[in-house]
Order: C-alpha cells, then sequence, then structure tokens
C-alpha cells in the first residue's frame, strides 16, 4: 500500500435540501481535491439532513429516501467525483423497491458507487430498518470499512470490521450535545451559537466540555488504538433541525493520535496523510494476533435480546 491523504468535512446542512447539502459537498470536495486528497468523507446524512426525519411518516420518508445507486444524490455525488477526480463519501436515507427504508453511506468515484453501508442500529425514525452486514471494500489500494454513528458505539462492531480486513474505518456521525444519562451530558443551547462571533468563547466552552469533545474523546481514540486501525470520522457543526452539533470532524491514526481536526465554526475540512507503517507498528496489531477466540467464541456469541433506547429522543 502506498500512503494515501484523506480529508474529512464538517458543514451545517439544511433540513430536506438535498441541493443546498449537495451543493456544500461539492465545493468542499473540490477544494480538497486542488489541496491534495484523494478522498474526502462527510458526515451522516449529510445529503439529506439528519434530525428532522424523527418527525415524518413513513410516506414523508419514503418521499425524502432515494433508491441507490440509480437515485439522482449518488448520481450526483458521482458527477462531483468525477469532475474532481476524488473519491466522495455521504449519507442519506435509502429506500428499495418493496418501501423499505434504511440509513445509507456511501463511496462513489468517478466511475459510480464503490460501496455502500446501511446503519446496524438505526433509531431516528420508527420506519428505518437495520442493516444486516458489514461493509469491505478497496480504495486505492487500502482496505477500508463503514460503520455509521451508534454502530461504532458497539464495540463487537468495530473489531468485526478490522477482522474482515479494514485498516480505514470511516466513521459517520451526527452526534454529541444530546441528553444522556451520562453527567455532564445535554443540549447546547443554540443561542450560543447564534452569537458565535460576538462570544466564541462560551461556545467553544460547550462544544468541547462533557456534553461534546470531552465524551467524544473517552472512547473514539480506544477504537483506532484497540484494533491498530485508522478513524476517519465525520460530524456536522452548527443547528440540525431544532439541535446543535459540535464538528470536531477528525482522523485518529492507529496509534490512538489525532492526526488532524476540524476546529473552526464554519464549513471546512481537515487533511491528513495515513501510512501503512503505522498498521504494523501499532500495539492493536499485536492484539489482534494475541486474541484466543476458543476462549470467548461462544460468550460473545450468545443468544441475546438487542436493546436500544436514546434518551434525547423522549426528551422532546
Amino acid at each position: 500500500m502506498n500512503p494515501i491523504k484523506i480529508s474529512t468535512a464538517q458543514f451545517e446542512h439544511k433540513s430536506g435540501d438535498k441541493s443546498y447539502n449537495l451543493a456544500v459537498i461539492g465545493q468542499l470536495a473540490k477544494s480538497a481535491a486542488q489541496a491534495g486528497s484523494a478522498v474526502i468523507a462527510f458526515h451522516e446524512c449529510s445529503i439529506t439532513g439528519y434530525t428532522f426525519a424523527r418527525k415524518l411518516s413513513k410516506a414523508q420518508m419514503l418521499d425524502l429516501a432515494e433508491f441507490i445507486p440509480e437515485g439522482p444524490s449518488v448520481m450526483k455525488l458521482t458527477a462531483i467525483a468525477r469532475q474532481y477526480d476524488i473519491v466522495v463519501l455521504a449519507g442519506l436515507f435509502e429506500k428499495d423497491q418493496d418501501d423499505n427504508l434504511f440509513k445509507a453511506y456511501v463511496c462513489v468515484d468517478k466511475n459510480g458507487l464503490v460501496a455502500k453501508h446501511r446503519k446496524l442500529h438505526p433509531f431516528i425514525n420508527k420506519y428505518v430498518k437495520a442493516g444486516d452486514s458489514y461493509c469491505v471494500f478497496d480504495l486505492h489500494g487500502w482496505k477500508c470499512g463503514i460503520l455509521i454513528c451508534y454502530d461504532n458505539n458497539i464495540i463487537e462492531n468495530v473489531r468485526a470490521t478490522r477482522l474482515l480486513g479494514a485498516d480505514i474505518i470511516f466513521m459517520p456521525h451526527v452526534t454529541m450535545c444530546t441528553p444522556s444519562t451520562r453527567p455532564g451530558a445535554g443540549f447546547v443551547d443554540p443561542k450560543l451559537w447564534a452569537n458565535r462571533e460576538a462570544d466564541p468563547t462560551s461556545l467553544r466552552l460547550e462544544f468541547d466540555g462533557m456534553k461534546g469533545r470531552a465524551w467524544l474523546m473517552k472512547w473514539l481514540p480506544a477504537r483506532a488504538y484497540d484494533n491498530g486501525i485508522y478513524v476517519v470520522f465525520s460530524n456536522p457543526i452548527g443547528m440540525d433541525d431544532d439541535q446543535l452539533k459540535n464538528g470536531c470532524s477528525m482522523m485518529i491514526d492507529p496509534f490512538g493520535d489525532i492526526l488532524a481536526e476540524c476546529r473552526s465554526f464554519e464549513d471546512s475540512f481537515v487533511t491528513a496523510t495515513l501510512t501503512p507503517e503505522k498498521l504494523e507498528q501499532a500495539g492493536g496489531n499485536r492484539y489482534i494476533k494475541a486474541r484466543r477466540p476458543d476462549l470467548y467464541r461462544d460468550i460473545i456469541g450468545q443468544a441475546h435480546q438487542s436493546e436500544q433506547k436514546v434518551v434525547w429522543l423522549d426528551a422532546e
């Protein structure tokens, strides 16, 4: 494998406004390509918007969702990838011929769809079904995987994707700044966002504290370190429906160190060069080889009734 230059982006999407969101994706992809990046990744539902979908009926969701790969948004992403010669990853709601709905994240290059992942643990809308498989694919000689938001909080998903060969896992999110049973969690007041130019300090303190980045740092670097992988994390900045998101889009290396992070309140991206040597040097590579699945195969794989409670959905 050769080194690869990847960008991760963040922007303030508009709910349900695909044309606007795709235009921003196009502009950021253009800038990243001009900076020499081979790949740019955007957040979960970056094409459609996210949190507003909690209020939509099935008919409204079907109207918002698209077929993949023949839908217009994937076609537009492909046109962006072709125009700027850059691989683009972005998210949207998907529907199939039987009117099933999924939360999807796609990777496209100039020739079209490269990979698609359906979120394994969706919850934003009761009509969205769960995906049932992992996604590992080749990208410029690297093995890559995709896990969407809550998928990454279940550690088995990250380990499974790694064991299937992924050296880079794209982790698109819409997260942080929501209520939880965790001490210090909660919404961030949208008034701080409106006043961000006059008082950036108060907003940054909220974004970087336990409501936001401080929580992220408790677990995200560990996913990279424990599995010896590169993590490409993307998250929106600004208002998502009536909720405020804090960005922090970043890339983390197999040592769990941050290579680059978006720290602006503006629509932006950062870029880093990923090198294959770290994959071999990292402790996670040794841990993978030292596993003894005979000890825990039946424990991890035993029957289990899955439960998922998302506190902020109940907080309205």
